[in-house]
């Protein structure tokens, strides 16, 4: 009844938003939907996903767009110089945050140049090996990597991206030295791991799946600071020899900074909607995260605050600017 309610609700205001634009309906075009990574990573079947359902919603197609490049500054930037009416989003995670955090100097402003305009999901991420690492479990791993300083390698989908920063993390917490082997897209870095040419990967389920599925890669345990029921049987890394490890993954939507405020609250409204449609809710399920509803206002501070944790994890983590 309430998830119903709340789709009711989102609809009468987008429709009442729509109705106030008058002359200018929204979208009054195919919308582009840049996810600056390669194909294939969480972001990438994310936005894809949700891009499916605010077609059906608009009326428009909205097209996902793939620029990867300089862990995902490259496809950032074109967005941050597109017209801010909505015609043109981009597709985020909390990579970008780090990212942005490690960079030495951007050609735009990192927490200004884009603004959010709403949630997708959120989850733990999943430590993975590859199977030829005769480890079972998180104590056995953490042993293993102590007994070899430096050997163990673990891929990432860039330097100051997610996984980067969970690795360094987990280094820290657990008092051991892994090799960080970045690659241009966390799919690339998940191939990699389930080749064996890198040990491990923390990654979302979104990415790990795959892999994991086909028996390719074994997984060890998840980033919460407990077991969480999206991912049953899986044991926390702080729970298992690690205490005090977390780190939590998000998904997102934003858009050129600009955006009228009327704009801005519709494609909201919209993107709300699709999260509580029974198509989202089970593809979130399937891939163990949670829906990540969210007005403008509670999404208003993210960057700038993301931006000024990660630039204190890198400094603790001794992850040098690049």
């Amino acid at each position: 009844m309430k998830t119903n309610t709340y789709v009711l609700l989102c609809t009468a205001a987008i429709g009442a938003l729509a109705t106030h634009a008058g002359a200018q309906p929204f979208p009054a075009r195919n919308v582009q939907m840049i996810v600056p990574y390669t194909a294939g990573g969480s972001i990438d079947i994310m936005s894809r996903t949700v891009a499916v359902k605010l077609t059906e919603i608009w009326g428009r197609n909205v097209v996902v767009d793939n620029r990867p490049g300089a862990s995902g500054m490259i496809g950032t930037e074109q967005v941050t110089k597109a017209d801010p009416d909505g015609h043109v989003l981009l597709g985020h995670t909390s990579s970008y945050p780090g990212t942005a955090a490690v960079r030495a100097k951007l050609p735009f402003d990192p927490a200004r140049a884009i603004i959010p305009v709403g949630g997708i999901g959120r989850s733990a991420l999943i430590m993975v090996v590859h199977p030829s690492v005769p480890v079972k479990t998180i104590r056995e791993f953490v042993e293993l990597a102590k007994k070899n300083p430096g050997k163990m390698t673990y891929g990432s989908s860039g330097i100051g991206g997610n996984n980067h920063f969970a690795g360094a993390l987990l280094d820290m917490a657990a008092g051991i030295k892994m090799l960080h082997v970045p690659y241009k897209g966390i799919s690339l870095a998940m191939t990699a791991v389930a080749s064996g040419e890198v040990e491990v990967v923390i990654a979302s389920a979104a990415a790990v799946n795959p892999q994991l599925r086909a028996g390719r890669v074994r997984a060890l345990g998840m980033s919460g600071t407990k077991p969480s029921p999206l991912m049953p049987g899986l044991p926390s890394i702080a729970e298992s020899g690690v205490p005090g490890y977390n780190y939590e993954l998000w998904w997102g939507i934003f858009a050129p900074a600009g955006m009228p405020a009327e704009r801005l609250a519709f494609i909201n409204q919209s993107i709300n909607k699709a999260l509580v449609s029974p198509e989202l809710k089970k593809f979130l399920d399937n891939e163990s995260a949670e829906a990540w509803i969210a007005t403008p206002q509670q999404l208003a501070n993210l960057l700038p605050s993301e931006i000024e944790r990660y630039r204190k994890i890198a400094v603790a983590a001794n992850i040098p600017p690049q």
